[in-house]
């Protein structure tokens, strides 16, 4: 995987801005709702590979750039696999409760610039479907590529804050920019924060289209061939197609 291309921001106070308005965004174009989900940026601080994640349980419209969690992406020797906080972390508040999740997706991911989790309506809905769970959302439509493969997979159920769901979605993203999380949400990374949250607005967008297909009829899918000229056209005008 390539390096993730760094956002244009001039101070770690301005990257906490973004992830905030990314969180609100979210909130306003109806993939999430309430205190739900989170947001994060790979921010290195000195030598060290770290992230940036919105805190726990805080109301993203009284967020402040304060708030705001630092963690390195190296788990610090000694931190307990199943611990719900992290052995290291800077901020006054708590980080995410996923933010297992997104440590890991960072640590595995060298294309990774930013990560969204939304509990997304219309994803979570399918994800609660044992068809979705075993096929994910198929190419039904061409945009599926979007998300980097011939589908959309979803991760098998695991306890939020969990190595388990981490576990879970690394694997389900494995070639892939975003997957389902099993009666969860949604999960999109990205090079760049603006992309990450495109990507999954994108996937939301599929899988209301895909849950109103399956209430007429089921759904007509594209073969690997033409799916392959999808991936194919994308690579020539479009390399990062949420970007």
């Amino acid at each position: 995987m390539s390096e993730p291309t760094r956002e244009p921001y001039g101070s770690e106070d301005a990257a906490r801005a973004a992830i905030i308005d990314a969180a609100r965004r979210m909130n306003a174009l109806g993939i999430n709702s309430g205190r739900a989900g989170n947001v994060s940026m790979r921010w290195h601080r000195g030598g060290a590979d770290g992230l940036l994640v919105t805190p726990s349980a805080l109301a993203y419209e009284a967020m402040t750039v304060d708030d705001l969690v630092w963690l390195p992406v190296e788990a610090p020797a000694g931190e307990d696999a199943g611990a719900e906080q992290p052995l290291r972390c800077d901020g006054t508040r708590q980080p995410s409760s996923e933010w297992r999740l997104h440590r890991d997706l960072y640590a595995s991911r060298g294309d990774a610039g930013a990560i969204v989790h939304a509990h997304a309506p219309f994803s979570t809905t399918l994800a609660c479907l044992p068809r979705i769970h075993v096929e994910g959302i198929p190419a039904f439509h061409y945009m599926i590529a979007v998300a980097g493969g011939d589908d959309i997979r979803c991760a098998p159920y695991a306890m939020f804050g969990t190595a388990a769901l981490s576990a879970a979605a690394r694997t389900a993203l494995e070639g892939r920019r975003a997957c389902l999380l099993a009666q969860h949400g949604l999960v999109a990374l990205s090079g760049t924060l603006e992309a990450a949250l495109e990507l999954a607005v994108e996937v939301e967008l599929l899988a209301r289209i895909y849950w109103q297909a399956l209430q007429v009829g089921e759904p007509a899918r594209l073969d690997a061939a033409a799916m392959a000229s999808v991936h194919a056209r994308f690579a020539r005008y479009r390399p990062d197609p949420t970007g």
